[in-house]
């Protein structure tokens, strides 16, 4: 049973080893869904994520014999770290068994905590099943990341900090991945006020637990496809499933592209870099059907690797329409480029790349393609790039949508 005491005692226990990750209040997304919005920042947190509490509490659970064993558990990165961290501070042996589509950065400050990995299936539903394998091969004693009601109970006292720090909170959003946080969170924000609402975020290309609810049960998905591979679960837990079904009060889903926006948001409002499936949350705030409500979005971490990022932002830019290509035809003659060049200078239009197609057509003297990618400063400065172009006769025609 999920119990106030049992939530009282973790947030005790995990105190010793997690950094304290104060409300962050959110003109700019408040603004932007009408609503007063705060953020927990458990990117923030020592392994950069809120799954350091379910597997400190859950290993203070077991007894010297268990961990004596050595621990074992499968990960997409984040429980990872958390258990690795935590089986150091026990001093006790770790094996991780992670998705081989891990990102590096989880992979590594995995091993910089002492664990031994290893990299096994493309999603975590293969590398739990493997892990599973080796406990039975070697006898360890597995922590599960999410289907535990001990790490959910760990996981729970996020909901404890919130209420804390904002008493009259009226509305919870929290990632959904397997569901542990979900249902520690959700458990105790009802133990504390039943009016409180919780709305539980998954990616669109991984909602299995949003399927489940559908049929009353636990559903695996056939395959899983997003962006948030922290959420990338084809199976949501059996154990927590009921604690799911009664206290979770909607389910949004989100696209990835919607993350790849929020991402922009996040960094250039709160200069916080949080990774996919911590932002699940906040790319909500577009869904939310209500107004004037305080509300708390949970950022779950912050364990992103570099080339993630970079791609996230080069994608963020195109959608806001601060970086596009454009074709323009115009005779293969001396100077055409130079005239090409000074129109888009004189609308404040910066040339990222060109590339000149003199083969577009047999009559090169007729036309030439030439591709011109731009920076601009949003939709409107586009807009005004491509009309100039156009009345300048070369016919602009937008002709992708990355670099």
């Amino acid at each position: 049973m999920l119990t106030l005491d049992k939530f009282e005692e973790a947030s005790k226990i995990v105190t010793e080893v997690t950094h304290e990750t104060k409300l962050v209040y959110s003109d700019y997304f408040s603004e932007k869904c009408g609503n007063m919005v705060y953020l927990k920042p458990e990117n923030m947190q020592l392994t950069g994520a809120y799954k350091l509490r379910g597997a400190y509490y859950k290993i203070s659970t077991l007894t010297d014999e268990e961990r004596a064993k050595g621990l074992i558990t499968a990960s997409a990165g984040n429980h990872a770290q958390g258990v690795a961290y935590a089986a150091s501070k026990y001093g006790v042996k770790a094996t991780i068994v992670m998705p081989t589509t891990t990102p590096l950065i989880k992979v590594n400050r995995t091993k910089s905590y002492g664990a031994d990995v290893v990299l096994y299936g493309d999603v975590y539903d293969e590398a739990c099943e493997y892990a599973y394998k080796l406990a039975d091969e070697h006898g360890y004693t597995f922590i599960h990341p999410f289907d535990d009601l001990a790490v959910a109970t760990g996981q729970g006292t996020i909901a404890m900090e919130i209420f804390k720090e904002l008493p009259l909170v009226e509305y919870i959003l929290v990632p959904i991945g397997g569901g542990g946080l979900a249902t520690g969170v959700s458990t105790l924000a009802k133990l504390l006020n039943p009016k409180i609402k919780v709305i539980g975020v998954e990616p669109s290309g991984a909602a299995s637990l949003q399927a489940s609810f559908a049929k009353g049960e636990v559903t695996t998905l056939p395959s899983v496809n997003t962006i948030a591979d922290g959420t990338a679960v084809k199976t949501p837990g059996s154990n927590i499933f009921p604690y799911l079904q009664e206290n979770i009060d909607e389910i949004i889903t989100v696209d990835d592209d919607e993350l790849i926006v929020a991402f922009l948001d996040m960094v250039e409002n709160h200069k916080m870099v949080v990774e996919n499936s911590g932002l699940l949350t906040v790319a909500a705030l577009n869904h939310l059907g209500f107004k004037d409500k305080r509300v708390v979005s949970v950022l779950s971490g912050g364990n992103m690797d570099v080339i993630t990022m970079s791609s996230v932002v080069q994608q963020g830019l195109i959608f806001r329409d601060r970086i596009f290509t454009v074709s323009v035809l115009l005779p293969d003659k001396p100077g055409m480029l130079a005239k090409v060049s000074q129109l888009i200078a004189d609308q404040q239009g910066n040339v990222i790349k060109l590339e000149h197609n003199q083969f577009v057509t047999t009559n090169r003297s007729a036309a030439v393609e030439l591709r011109i990618t731009l920076e601009a400063f949003g939709t409107d400065h586009k807009e005004q790039i491509l009309k100039a172009l156009d009345e300048g006769g070369y016919r602009p025609k937008i002709v992708r949508t990355s670099l």
